[in-house]
């Protein structure tokens, strides 16, 4: 019998740990691109989506997961002689992987949080389409890649930190955030004319169980 109570009780400690799980969403409050010289630009998707976990620690800390996904584009458009106008469109999928250090403060039902850590953020979907019009004969060429001239790093790693509010409603945990990253290095790079901003900003707010 005591073999048994010790493996229930063992079970029963490793179910009692307070492990979270749930969804996150937010907008980016920086722009995916930097740069954008002499040419006509679209503006990428502004949204943010994904799910988070989380194991809470003893003291206040606890390890955070996330992944989350946003999809991007940009488009140019310019002459690249007095006759031909090329039109450049690219597309892609980004999943931004965080892994957090938190630690919240002590207070009843709102406690502010402070996370640190590191991120990968990985392309997938990749595409690159180049249309070329030519005016007197309105002849049109339409050519695509996976690995356009202006892709500089397919995955980078990032310096992540944030703060923000878990609220504890009932069953759940509301918990807004505002969250900065550093890239250490651009996905885009074309001499200036299409960059990756290596500053990101966003604004999440993760709804965990």
């Amino acid at each position: 019998m005591r073999p048994l109570f010790l493996f229930l009780l063992g079970a029963a400690c490793a179910w009692a740990q307070p492990f979270s799980a749930g969804l996150k969403a937010g907008v980016p409050l920086t722009d995916f691109f930097t740069t954008v010289e002499n040419i006509s630009y679209s503006v990428p998707n502004r949204y943010i989506i994904g799910v988070t976990a989380e194991l809470r620690l003893p003291a206040g800390f606890g390890i955070e997961g996330d992944v989350l996904f946003r999809h991007l584009n940009y488009t140019d458009r310019f002459l690249s002689t007095p006759v031909t106008t090329t039109t450049d469109k690219t597309t892609s999928s980004a999943w931004e992987f965080p892994i957090l250090l938190k630690y919240r403060f002590h207070t009843p039902i709102a406690r502010p949080y402070v996370d640190a850590g590191v991120a990968w953020d990985t392309l997938s979907g990749l595409t690159d389409t180049i249309t070329q019009s030519v005016a007197p004969v309105f002849s049109t060429t339409t050519t695509s890649t996976s690995k356009p001239a202006s892709l500089s790093n397919n995955t980078t790693m990032g310096f992540v930190m944030g703060a923000g509010i878990d609220i504890h409603a009932l069953v759940i945990h509301v918990s807004p955030e505002l969250r900065y990253t550093r890239w250490a290095s651009p996905h885009f790079n074309l001499s200036g004319v299409i960059d990756s901003n290596q500053n990101q900003a966003e604004f999440l707010v993760g709804i965990t169980f």
